[in-house]
């Protein structure tokens, strides 16, 4: 009986696991040191042709990418406590012009 109730209790904070936080926000603390172009391999916010052959990748492997790190990214894109959603709104949002 026991058990049921911390897995019921559990499951009720599951939702506030997965809340996202506004991708500006994210960018402001974390991303834009690297991307507002100090880091000339990172694309820059809103260079659409910079991240176009990124996109094409597909959102999947970008998130993968921020979350294990590749080439100069640090892992978690030096966000730690950042969900998969976002990095996923915040590659949206900086992809954009």
């Amino acid at each position: 009986m026991k058990s049921v109730l911390i897995f019921s209790f559990c499951l009720s904070l599951a939702p506030l696991a997965h809340a996202t936080q506004a991708p500006e926000s994210v960018f402001n603390h974390s991303c834009q040191m690297c991307h507002n172009g100090q880091l000339p391999m990172a694309p820059r916010k809103g260079d659409t042709e910079a991240w176009k052959p990124r996109l094409a990748q597909g959102q999947e492997v970008l998130v993968k990418h921020v979350t294990e790190g590749f080439n100069a990214m640090p892992p978690r894109g030096l966000c730690m406590d950042c969900t998969a959603q976002d990095y996923a709104a915040v590659i949206d949002w900086m992809s954009k012009p």
